[in-house]
C-alpha cells in the first residue's frame, strides 16, 4: 500500500500522527486475535466433545433399534433454542440459554410403556445434537473474526506501520536536504557579498 505524502511539515505530522495510532492499537488488537484463537479452540473442543457424546448416546441405544420403530416421533417436536448474546474480545456471539421442547397428547395406557423414557432419551439426543451445532456455528463465527483481526494485524504490522516509518524517513530526508542547501545557499550569498564589499 502505497502512503500519500507530501514533503512538508503538515503531512510529516499527519503521518507521525498516523503512525501513532497503529502503533499503539498493535497490541491491542494482537491480545483481541489470540483471545479469539483460544475461543475457537474451546469452542471446537466443545463441539467434538459434544459430537463424541452424541455418536456414543446413539450406539448405546442401538440395541433398542426395533423399539423405535413403534415410537410416534410426533410426540416430540423443538418448539424453541433460546439464545443470548455475549462479547468475546469485542465480538458479539450467540450463547445457547436452552432448548425448549413441545410434547404431544399420548395415553399412558394404550402407548408402550417405555415411550416417557423414549421421550426422555429423544430430548436428550436433540439436546446435545442442537448444542453440537450451536458449537459448531460458533466457532465458524469467531475463526471468521480470529481470521479479519489475523488480516488487520498483518496489514498493520507489515505494511502500514513501514508505510508510514519509510514516508516519514523521506520526509525528514528531504527537508533536512532542503534545509541544508538553503543554508548553502545563504553562505554563498554572504561570500559574494563580502568579496564585492572587500573589492569597493
Amino acid at each position: 500500500m502505497a502512503i500519500k505524502f507530501q514533503y512538508n511539515k503538515t503531512s510529516l505530522q499527519e503521518l507521525n500522527k498516523q503512525l501513532k495510532v497503529r502503533v499503539r492499537a498493535l497490541p491491542t488488537i494482537k491480545n483481541k486475535e489470540s483471545a479469539l484463537r483460544m475461543e475457537v479452540k474451546k469452542a471446537k473442543d466443545k463441539a467434538q466433545a459434544l459430537s463424541q457424546k452424541l455418536d456414543e448416546a446413539v450406539e448405546g441405544y442401538r440395541s433398542m433399534v426395533r423399539l423405535w420403530g413403534e415410537f410416534d416421533v410426533s410426540l416430540i417436536k423443538v418448539d424453541d433454542v433460546e439464545l443470548s448474546i455475549r462479547k468475546i474480545a469485542g465480538v458479539r456471539i450467540p450463547v445457547l440459554d436452552s432448548v425448549k421442547f413441545s410434547l404431544g397428547e399420548y395415553s399412558m395406557f394404550n402407548s408402550p410403556s417405555w415411550t416417557a423414557d423414549g421421550i426422555a432419551i429423544v430430548k436428550q439426543l436433540a439436546s446435545i445434537g442442537i448444542e453440537s451445532e450451536f458449537f459448531n456455528r460458533k466457532m465458524a463465527l469467531l475463526d471468521h473474526a480470529r481470521r479479519k483481526t489475523t488480516q488487520k494485524v498483518n496489514l498493520y504490522e507489515k505494511v502500514q506501520i513501514p508505510g508510514y516509518e519509510d514516508a516519514i524517513l523521506k520526509i525528514k530526508r528531504f527537508m533536512e536536504d532542503e534545509e541544508n542547501l538553503s543554508k548553502s545557499a545563504q553562505k554563498i550569498v554572504k561570500d559574494r557579498q563580502q568579496k564585492m564589499e572587500e573589492a569597493v
